[in-house]
């Protein structure tokens, strides 16, 4: 289940034990004294809510304790970053030892706060070299200048789900690997019913659908978002301008933004058995590795099969890219436990046995190079498409900025005026937009 749409609701239990403060408060100091090889119970906060990826975390906890006898962890699950947050804010016994999150764009707020600890301390005290435990740019997206305060708990990566029955009754061949093949087997999947109606669409470009986040599409291009002093860059960028050219010759193939539109409409949910790639109404599907256990559960009636994404023309030689996100963990600033802490977090993120099983279980991909190596990876070729895809050098996650997700945000809501034809000074409004997300940066400091 892709991490992001988990829900967000903090759980009773965290209400009633006053973590649910509003504002900002000092945070506490944490300790790194302690022993830990002492008795001990470390507070493990998490995402994870589905009853499958729930006992994923308690059999790993499991084999930490077998393990580590002395200690003891309790994990708490289903809680959003925003408890987290205002939880380590206000410190206290009741708050957390160790954290995760599925939301990597709050990495930059995580370190530049201070309320996750650098973990480069314990790395070197216990000599773990995170350059060869983990991909280059799993560790960019748990680091903030210079700050390395959450490690990579699985990886998700990004990339396209086509539908082969489809492509062999359109004469299609193979997925496409550029953005003007792309464009052309969008146009040759596509199948009206009536003037205004489709059977089927080749890709549905809309960003409102699905997974289908502009980001997620623009790392096909490699776009910088920040210049080296932090600022917003995407009106100086040329890719920008290539993408959404791009995206509109997508719809325009198809039939056009309404009609596209009144279609996407009437797709199930995401996450139902209506789903709009497993119901025959798209036939090329933006999705991450998850998808593909989903696909096999509810024994998807045509064949299907998984490639990255296509690439813009002028960069076939990057193509293998995609985009990648997953979940981080870090400890908590302000534990008394922080030894103890580390422990468990190399655990969970470094060791190989460890992630391999986890990765295996909930069906996300390993964030280590040795877990990626591992014989014992689930076997399943669609699967192992996305390993490639994480370890392209060319793969992109969003940069962390002190402001979070805000950019993200704005990106988004000027990318659905762009897709309706909202905007006609592009440029004018791209310019705009940077001046929003250096605002929305420069508050978030003060």
């Amino acid at each position: 289940m892709p991490r992001w749409r988990m829900p967000t609701c903090a759980s009773a239990a965290l209400a009633a034990a006053g973590l649910l403060l509003s504002g900002c408060a000092n945070p506490s100091v944490g300790s790194a004294n302690d022993d830990p090889t002492k008795p001990v119970t470390l507070k493990f906060w998490h995402g994870w809510a589905t009853p499958g990826e729930v006992k994923a975390v308690n059999d790993s906890i499991d084999r930490f304790e077998k393990l580590h006898p002395n200690i003891e962890v309790k994990a708490t699950g289903n809680v959003s970053d925003e408890t987290i947050n205002q939880a380590l804010r206000a410190g206290g016994e009741k708050a957390p030892d160790v954290v995760s999150s599925f939301t990597t764009n709050n990495v930059g707020q995580y370190c530049d706060s201070g309320m996750w600890v650098n973990l480069d301390p314990f790395m070197k005290k216990t000599g773990l070299d995170k350059r060869k435990t983990f991909p280059k740019t799993l560790l960019d997206y748990t680091s903030y200048q210079g700050n390395q305060c959450a490690l990579p708990l699985l990886a998700d990566a990004f990339g396209m789900y086509y539908n082969k029955d489809a492509f062999d009754e359109a004469g299609i061949k193979r997925a496409p690997r550029t953005m003007s093949e792309f464009e052309r087997a969008a146009e040759k999947l596509t199948a009206r019913n009536g003037k205004s109606s489709y059977k089927r669409v080749g890709y549905m470009p809309s960003f409102r659908f699905y997974q289908n986040s502009p980001d997620r599409l623009f790392a096909q291009w490699g776009p910088k978002y920040f210049d080296a002093k932090g600022g917003s860059r995407l009106a100086e960028d040329p890719s920008t301008y290539d993408f959404f050219k791009t995206t509109r010759r997508l719809a325009a193939a198809q039939g056009g933004f309404g009609d596209l539109e009144k279609f996407r409409l009437t797709f199930g949910d995401e996450m139902s058995s209506q789903n709009a790639f497993l119901t025959g109404k798209v036939a090329m599907l933006l999705d991450g590795e998850w998808r593909g256990l989903m696909l096999n559960e509810a024994k998807a009636k045509f064949n299907w099969d998984v490639a990255p994404l296509p690439v813009p023309d002028d960069q076939a030689d990057t193509y293998g890219r995609g985009f990648i996100t997953g979940t981080v963990a870090g400890i908590a600033h302000s534990s008394k436990h922080q030894n103890a802490a580390w422990e468990l977090v190399r655990f969970l993120t470094a060791d190989t046995k460890q992630v391999v099983s986890f990765a295996n279980a909930i069906h996300n991909v390993p964030s280590t190079f040795a877990a990626l190596d591992s014989p014992d990876l689930d076997a399943d070729p669609t699967f192992r498409t996305f390993f490639d895809i994480l370890a392209n050098k060319h793969s992109k996650a969003l940069p962390p900025s002190v402001n979070g997700g805000a950019y993200v945000v704005s990106l988004q809501d000027f990318s659905y005026s762009v897709e309706s034809g909202r905007v006609g000074d592009l440029r004018g409004r791209l310019k705009k937009l940077d001046e929003q997300i250096d605002a929305d940066t420069l508050q978030s400091k003060s």
